[in-house]
């Protein structure tokens, strides 16, 4: 899909901003470029769509030079998303979404469709499609940032720190929303992040640099687990949570199968009682078909007890889930971050099928801080 062949880029005086990087991305392929400040990972980025001009080298996309194609074309065949989002203040968010398409004169009616479409990829209502930004919160305008930038079914997006700018909680969640979205519609990423944290959750693989050159390349954990030398080592953290163990890698490995559970229909005086025999002070909610509709706590029952009898009158539903294929070193950073005490666990079509709770992977953390042997002579 995407190939750099012996790829500088050499300013004034003879700074190397990047110095011959040969690198290929296949189709599909979600590919993080990170390192310190003025390591070269956004000025690689910007040399696919001639924003910055390579000196030396040539960068081919599926197999044609960019250098014999009009610039202007080119970026109109690649979806881009920057941190500062870009929307034009005076144009609707339809108009927004659509402003690629109305450069390539697609019909109105088939625009106006096109972002109805792509607005529910996000989850957000068709009414949207007639505010102005000022009018959405930051991460919904992230949200049509990004939108904008798939609007045109272009197979290859470059984002450079999209969600760099959000506050910690609206960043997780468009983290997970983009990583299925890209599963989903099978385009190649190029994404230019400052977080170890983000390249490591997102990424297929990592490209680390300094000082304009290539260091590593490789999966996630395969970094975490071979750090190429002593400069990567230092650049990821000693401190960092990694997955000591390797033949435990997903949710489903360490998730109690057996959460404790109640369904609508049965009274509040029951759900205590249940709380009472299994010595827990939560119960996730189900319907018949075991789908997970929220949970009760004896915070909520005890406030509403006197004006309510069914555990459906109260269940609370706004509730974190992760889905079983999820790996263990996302979710134990949502449990940490979150300060949450459990993580119910759901498959594709949000039936319960699990919990991971926070005492489960105490055992995970303490090996990834000082080792097996250490948490042994420690004991």
């Amino acid at each position: 899909m995407l190939k750099f062949d012996h790829v500088s880029k050499i300013y004034k005086g003879g700074k190397r901003a990047v110095d011959d990087l040969n690198l290929e991305i296949a189709k599909g392929e979600f590919i993080c470029f990170i390192g310190p400040s003025g390591c070269g990972k956004t000025t690689t980025m910007k040399m696919i769509n001639r924003l910055i001009e390579p000196t030396n080298g040539s960068i081919y996309i599926n197999g044609e030079n960019i250098m014999e194609k009009d610039p202007v074309q080119l970026r109109r065949k690649i979806g881009y998303v920057i941190q500062q989002i870009g929307l034009f203040p005076h144009m609707t968010i339809q108009e927004n979404i659509s402003l690629v398409l109305k450069l390539l004169k697609w019909p109105e009616e088939k625009r106006h469709a096109r972002a109805r479409e792509l607005l529910t990829l996000v989850d957000m209502t068709p009414d949207y499609l007639e505010k102005y930004p000022h009018e959405l919160s930051g991460g919904q305008q992230q949200r049509i940032g990004v939108l904008r930038a798939l609007a045109a079914d272009q197979p290859l997006i470059l984002m450079d720190e999209p969600f760099g700018a959000l506050d910690p909680i609206t960043r997780d969640s468009l983290q997970e929303e983009f990583k299925k979205l890209q599963k989903k519609l099978d385009k190649t990423i190029v994404f230019v992040t400052h977080d170890m944290d983000e390249a490591i959750k997102l990424a297929d693989r990592i490209v680390i640099m300094r000082d304009g050159q290539l260091v590593q390349c490789d999966s996630p954990d395969e970094i975490l687990r071979n750090p190429a030398n002593e400069f990567v080592e230092e650049f990821i953290g000693k401190d960092r949570l990694l997955q000591a163990r390797p033949n435990i890698q997903t949710v489903e490995q360490i998730m109690n199968p057996k959460p404790i559970t109640i369904t609508g229909e049965r009274t509040l005086s029951e759900a205590i009682q249940l709380m009472k025999q299994q010595r827990v002070d939560t119960l996730l909610v189900v319907d018949e078909a075991g789908v997970l509709q929220g949970f009760i706590d004896v915070e909520i029952i005890d406030q509403k007890r006197k004006k309510e009898n069914l555990v459906k009158d109260v269940v609370e539903t706004t509730i974190f889930t992760v889905e079983k294929d999820t790996l263990v070193r996302d979710t134990v950073r949502k449990i940490l971050k979150r300060g949450m005490k459990y993580v119910p666990v759901v498959d594709q079509r949000h039936h319960l099928v699990g919990i991971v709770t926070r005492a489960s992977l105490v055992d995970i953390v303490y090996d990834s801080i000082w080792g097996e042997d250490e948490v042994t002579n420690i004991g």
